[in-house]
């Protein structure tokens, strides 16, 4: 169903795929979009055992994506240096395909909300539950399943793995 990477000794293992997504601050939620048009929108995240949670409004181009199509990927760049004298880039990156659902039960939506929270605003776990209470009616989350996952390292990186 998903296909093998052409340039096989670039493929970054599942770990450091992951590795990828639990480092990374943004990536790119590519959904099918208005009359076939692909809707693909940069968005903060968190990734926690195969799953990856994002922060909604509760309407909007993206929602109305989510609801007429499950399909989804997920495209992060954890790293990408311009080498201009080599006219290419030293880059690793990751790419996860899988099915999106706008979180329905509270006690989920809480925990997503909490495990973004914690990603981005470390600490005070006081301030957050307020900021969460705050916005509670016009919160929304979305769960991203991973079905599949492939990471990929610039062939710079083999040919010189120093980071």
């Amino acid at each position: 169903m998903f296909r093998d990477m052409r340039r096989k000794k670039q493929l970054l293992s599942k770990d450091e795929s992951e590795e990828i997504l639990r480092r990374g601050t943004s990536g790119v939620l590519a959904l099918a979009g208005d009359e076939g048009f692909p809707y693909a929108v940069p968005l903060s995240y968190v990734y926690e055992r195969e799953k990856i949670y994002f922060h909604s409004a509760v309407s909007g181009h993206k929602i109305d994506a989510v609801r007429k199509s499950e399909k989804a990927s997920f495209c992060v760049i954890g790293q990408d240096h311009v080498l201009p004298e080599k006219f290419t880039t030293r880059y690793k990156s990751v790419i996860a395909f899988g099915t999106v659902r706008i979180l329905e039960d509270g006690q989920e939506i809480r925990r997503a909300m909490e495990r973004l929270s914690d990603k981005y605003s470390p600490g005070d776990r006081e301030a957050r539950d307020r900021e969460i209470e705050k916005d509670w009616e016009r919160l929304c989350m979305i769960e991203f399943s991973v079905t599949y996952l492939t990471g990929k390292q610039g062939i710079e990186y083999i040919n010189n793995p120093v980071d």
